[in-house]
């Protein structure tokens, strides 16, 4: 029978055994925020309608962007330097690709940042010296996914990529016709 001088004797069990399975669960929650990121593979694009998205003319900057809505979610379309996995190139030369911009985190929409220096300031990611370039950025819990890896997530708490648009070029326009579905959101 333990008595109550026993129980007295051994209360500190409580708070270390506390303090332990809170830095075990945050060494957890951070290696999985930190290296779980899930990559963009194949592009697997289910058909939606059909909808026009702008006339080239207007993309013929690179890094032009174009916001837009599609198969109900907001999206962006953009004109990269290379080409992307899932995207179009262009018989003219250059490369087109678009994202949804739902953050794969939590929902909240992300917006492309153009400046380095913004995402380390606002976002606390600086980018390596080879993507010195505009990424898509999550203000609400700070993700921030590059948009020439095929909207993979390389910053904060979302790990899987950003859903592409499968873009498809009709005569002098920019179409949209599927869309890969939304992941699964984690916590």
């Amino acid at each position: 029978m333990t008595t109550r001088r026993a129980l007295l004797e051994k209360w500190w069990l409580l708070p270390v055994a506390a303090t332990a399975g809170a830095f075990g669960y945050m060494g957890w929650y951070a290696t999985r925020v930190t290296l779980g990121k899930q990559r963009a593979g194949a592009p697997d694009f289910q058909a939606a309608a059909a909808q026009r998205i702008a006339p080239l003319a207007g993309l013929q900057a690179e890094w032009a962007d174009v916001n837009f809505t599609y198969a109900g979610r907001p999206c962006v379309l953009l004109r990269v330097p290379q080409a992307v996995a899932g995207g179009l190139e262009l018989r003219a030369g250059g490369h087109l690709v678009a994202y949804s911009r739902v953050c794969t985190h939590l929902g909240c929409t992300v917006n492309l940042v153009r400046d380095p220096e913004v995402l380390a300031f606002a976002f606390n990611y600086r980018p390596p010296p080879d993507a010195q370039h505009p990424q898509l950025g999550c203000r609400c819990h700070y993700s921030v996914f590059d948009t020439l890896q095929a909207g993979d997530a390389v910053f904060g708490k979302a790990n899987g990529p950003l859903p592409r648009v499968r873009l498809e070029l009709r005569g002098q326009e920019v179409w949209a016709t599927g869309i890969e579905p939304a992941p699964t959101q984690d916590d």
